[in-house]
């Protein structure tokens, strides 16, 4: 049965340079218990499609067509009608859940609000519900989160608040916009599933808008696939895959990175490792940053250290790169800073070309900032609005060489733009005027103009694009040639780490689980947290992901506060006293180069949540 019926839907913005034309006359329908997936890059017209669907255009945005919901045509609807449908029989997975959530209202207040509004559901029971669907999308203190405020929650955190909320009511239509790009591979696979298991026990039909063609490979019955606010394909997932017709559609295929294939063929590939006689450029000893967090107990409370990072070592070579993945909170961020001291290690060393700069005064480290550079994850909260693109990337020189004159400087910078692929007659742009992917290369041209050794990469293509993505990744593996970068790439996106790492070290609660070259992790991972990252990394394969038997996650992630949940795999030597000191999971050698941390045998990936 058809539940949503889109006929020649036109979107366009009354703008001060003209009219932009966001959707250009669009069709498509959706039926119970259907997933219909629609990609397509930044602009295509994917999001806008889905907000006239919802009557949540822009004010200057105007829609024309028809949007039928169970008969009911959304764009002719009234404020009355909507508001029924909307929460109760459709509702919308937002991409941005901090624009989204209402700032000054708990967790709890905007779940509640939902349920009594639809259901008619308060007290104890809306309580109970709220939990509930907490608990679904694995979020740790459940209870303790509902009365808590949006910003107090991280990113992925928020996300999947959004994603409970939209699930509350068991909604006849759910339409997802890019619904997982924040999440961690195994919370994403939960959600994914959650999905799957409204989709077949209640026939709710779902408009997934992704530009992850893995999860569109596992989730999706048929496809869409716009450009420019038109559709230039679309079709069975099996016919979108395996027999592209549209140039379009193999491009943004052939920019997939995938786990199971390395090196992509028509992409550059990974220089080879450094040889193992090249004496390392950083070496990181048993490295520790503890913050102190006020906890309830006794008349004033009490302090107890939060370990973000807690005894990590690894040693880093010219020309590598250190592919560190993990999920939120395992550390990886605090680590990198900790390398750069932007944040003071508790303990341990760090040394630079054979000198520990852990006690190093602010004089000595600004001296070695050219040489220690990091790219971050938001590139426009990390670029000043009030900077023209020219003068974010000068800003290092006028630092660092400041003997260089004005046009000297201006002449750097046009040096540089060309080899992030941006025009140089963008310098006197803001950051606000280009896209996404144009800013995150605005942040590349600037940790790359003083021609560093040491590069960290902080989740640095986790928001871009598919075939952004291809080319800021081709474009690092470029400038390593170029320039014999060490690079440390952290994400929480397995198959690009595959794609652009010599070596991969994964953490979890701020230790190291495993560590190894990156074929040897891929394809013969001995830890089961990492297995357990790998098997939930959805494929761009639709048929092997039928095939494959589905991650099952059940239960909270632990705290980390709790000194028993670092030895999650270790439970036989468990002291049960969360305040008590627990033993510290060693590594140990199985092979050149590789490094697993001890575990129970016999834990296998189906137990991860369970242990």
């Amino acid at each position: 049965m058809t539940i949503l019926t889109v006929k020649d839907l036109a979107v366009d913005f009354t703008t001060p340079d003209g009219t932009v034309n966001a959707v250009r006359g669009t069709n498509f329908t959706v039926s119970a218990g259907e997933c219909l997936g629609i990609v397509g890059e930044s602009g295509s017209g994917k999001s806008q499609s889905a907000l006239a669907a919802m009557g949540l255009l822009a004010a200057n945005g105007r829609a024309s067509g028809e949007i039928l919901f169970n008969g009911t045509d959304m764009l002719t609807a009234s404020t009355s009608e909507l508001r029924r449908i909307r929460g109760a029989e459709m509702s919308m997975i937002f991409q941005d859940p901090l624009t989204s959530l209402t700032p000054h209202m708990t967790v709890g207040a905007q779940m509640r609000e939902i349920l009594a509004l639809h259901q008619g559901l308060k007290g104890e029971a809306a309580n109970q519900r709220c939990v509930e669907w907490l608990e679904h999308v694995r979020i740790p203190e459940a209870a303790r989160r509902l009365d808590q405020f949006p910003h107090e929650l991280s990113g992925g955190m928020r996300q999947r608040v959004m994603i409970a909320i939209a699930m509350l009511c068991g909604p006849k239509l759910l339409i997802a916009d890019e619904p997982t790009t924040a999440l961690d591979v195994t919370v994403q696979a939960q959600v994914l599933e959650l999905m799957d298991e409204l989709k077949r026990e209640t026939g709710t039909g779902i408009v997934l808008i992704t530009h992850n063609m893995g999860v569109v490979a596992r989730m999706c019955d048929r496809v869409i696939v716009m450009r420019y606010g038109e559709i230039v394909e679309q079709g069975p997932a099996d016919d979108i895959f395996y027999a592209p017709q549209h140039d379009y559609t193999k491009m943004l295929l052939a920019a997939v990175p995938r786990i199971d294939l390395p090196d992509p063929p028509g992409r550059p590939a990974l220089s080879p490792a450094p040889a193992a006689s090249i004496e390392p450029v950083l070496q990181v000893d048993d490295m520790k940053v503890h913050f102190p967090i006020q906890v309830k107990g006794g008349l004033f409370g009490r302090t107890k250290p939060l370990k973000a990072v807690n005894g990590v070592s690894f040693d880093l070579k010219p020309g590598e790169t250190l592919g560190v993945v993990g999920e939120s909170g395992c550390g990886k961020s605090t680590l990198a800073r900790g390398v750069l001291k932007l944040i003071p290690p508790t303990a341990g060393t760090v040394a630079w070309l054979g000198k520990d700069i852990t006690q190093a005064g602010a004089r000595e480290m600004n001296a070695l900032r050219d040489d220690l550079q990091i790219v971050f994850q938001d590139p426009l909260a990390s670029l000043d609005p009030r900077m023209t693109i020219g003068a974010s990337v000068a800003e290092p020189l006028q630092v660092h060489e400041p003997n260089l004159s004005r046009s000297e400087r201006e002449a750097r910078v046009r040096e540089i733009l060309p080899l992030v692929g941006l025009d140089p007659n963008l310098i006197n742009r803001y950051p606000h005027e280009l896209s996404g992917g144009q800013n995150q290369r605005v942040g590349i041209a600037r940790a790359m103009i003083l021609r560093p050794k040491l590069v960290i990469c902080d989740e640095a293509v986790s928001a871009l694009d598919v075939s952004v993505q291809a080319q800021v990744v081709d474009l690092l593996i470029k400038l390593q040639k170029d320039f014999g970068l060490a690079m440390i790439f952290i994400s929480h996106d397995l198959a690009v780490v595959r794609q652009i790492s010599h070596r991969v070290m994964v953490l979890y609660l701020g230790r190291v689980v495993e560590l190894a070259g990156r074929d040897t992790i891929y394809t013969g991972a001995r830890h089961p947290y990492t297995k357990a990252l790998i098997a939930a990394v959805p494929n761009a394969d639709p048929r092997g992901e039928r095939a494959r038997e589905k991650l099952k996650l059940t239960g909270d992630l632990p705290s980390p506060l709790d000194s028993r949940a670092a030895l999650r795999f270790l439970k036989s030597k468990v002291v049960d006293d969360p305040e008590a000191e627990q033993y510290e999971a060693k590594l140990v050698p199985i092979g050149p180069g590789h490094w697993v941390a001890e575990h129970d045998a016999g834990l296998g990936v189906e137990g991860l949540m369970a242990v």
